[in-house]
């Protein structure tokens, strides 16, 4: 009997009983469904993740303050204030660093703009910040290093900052406005980026030299973070051990002491959050992968009661001259195709869930063409797997004794 005979006899089988074929079907397209959309979800934090490490810059390495003691009482990561401009000097000569950047945040306060006002973060940064994070200006320019040696009151806005302040769609550049009792020229205004893999807006921000939020605003001499860009991905490692190390001997840590300072790369960060996200997506797939089983199971049971229900149909085929193994093939197809029209039903649902889930709830998915063929595979497999019993069952029967079952 031919294989292309063998699916008509299968689809004629499962067409005389369609409720009970599509009630069989269900577990598998529930199953299915929510691999996908597991599966979608997990994908989709990953790829958020390497999306928020891409925007962030190239090759960065980000420097923090650390922990410092006081009177044998620890105070936390960033809550040293030893980090210096000189640091970044030194940080500067270090091989392999391409750019520098560095970073002092002032403590919140309203911005004033005519009869606007709006509250934002300020960050004194440096020249090099657009060159590290790839972010080009919509209008205007950056400030200068002129601008960061005399400690010029000049400031770069994101978009929301615009949005908020100028609601007029005006171009703001050479406009006054005031953060806390210092007036500030816009000279540019930053594209928009949109918001992080944490969901902060990256827009909402306004730029400023580090000198002038350090010396006019803040009144300190430290500086809090730097952000360092490698000259090159395959070094990001030594060169941030290099700078780890010009640091130590910097600040005087003794073998032994703890760092008063934290260097870390994207991609360690971005590593941390990809384990985790990948953890979740297996935690979450096992689980969904359960309704599979269940799924495969209801398809054993219900071949079984049809090989129960057609054993004079089986006897009649034997005696006829039909082999064992074609009516294996026979029931082996009938489960097949149970599996894989239930598990193309549940791709389409599970991709249409995980739009579903992006579009009204915002969650980032991403159903990979690997996690289909995989869902697909595994649907077939389930198929195989729990209707060989059933089939080979059939297949053992005995010609006479089928012949003569009530």
């Amino acid at each position: 009997m031919t294989i292309f005979m063998t699916f008509r006899i299968a689809l004629k089988a499962l067409n005389r009983n369609k409720m009970r074929t599509a009630l069989t079907m269900l577990g598998m397209i529930i199953g299915v469904g929510a691999v996908i959309t597991m599966v979608a979800l997990g994908n989709g934090a990953q790829v958020s993740i390497e999306q928020a490490v891409q925007s962030a810059g190239t090759n960065v390495i980000m420097v923090n303050s650390g922990n410092f003691s006081s009177g044998g009482v620890r105070q936390g990561q960033g809550m040293s204030n030893t980090m210096t401009p000189d640091d970044a000097v030194a940080i500067r000569e270090v091989p392999g660093v391409q750019f520098l950047v560095e970073t002092i945040n002032n403590r919140g306060g309203q911005i004033v703009a005519a009869n606007q006002n709006w509250n934002t973060r300020v960050e004194g940064t440096n020249v090099d910040l657009p060159l590290i994070k790839s972010w080009p200006l919509e209008s205007g320019q950056f400030f200068t290093p002129t601008d960061v040696l005399s400690a010029s009151k000049v400031c770069v806005i994101g978009t929301t900052v615009k949005n908020m302040l100028f609601p007029d769609g005006g171009d703001p550049v050479d406009q006054i406005i005031r953060i806390g009792k210092h007036p500030f020229k816009i000279i540019g205004v930053l594209i928009s980026k949109g918001q992080s893999s944490v969901g902060q807006d990256q827009d909402d921000v306004i730029y400023a030299p580090f000198t002038t939020v350090q010396k006019k605003m803040r009144g300190v001499t430290y500086i809090e973070s730097m952000t360092v860009s490698a000259a090159s991905a395959d070094n990001i490692r030594q060169t941030s051990d290099a700078i780890a190390a010009v640091l130590r001997v910097r600040h005087k840590i003794q073998p032994g002491d703890n760092d008063d300072f934290m260097v870390r790369t994207l991609e360690d960060i971005a590593a941390m959050r990809t384990e985790t996200t990948k953890t979740m997506t297996y935690l979450l797939a096992s689980i969904a992968g359960v309704s599979l089983l269940v799924g495969g199971i209801g398809i054993m049971n219900i071949m079984l009661v049809s090989v129960t229900e057609r054993t004079r149909e089986i006897g009649l085929r034997l005696a006829i001259g039909a082999r064992g193994g074609d009516v294996l093939m026979q029931f082996l197809v009938e489960a097949v195709v149970i599996s894989l029209l239930g598990g193309s039903i549940g791709i389409g649902l599970g991709y249409g869930l995980s739009r579903g889930l992006t579009q009204f709830l915002q969650w980032p998915t991403y159903v990979s063409p690997q996690a289909v063929l995989v869902a697909f595979g595994f649907a077939a497999g389930i198929g195989i797997f729990f209707g060989f019993y059933p089939a080979r069952k059939a297949s053992a029967l005995d010609p006479i004794e089928a012949l003569r079952y009530e």
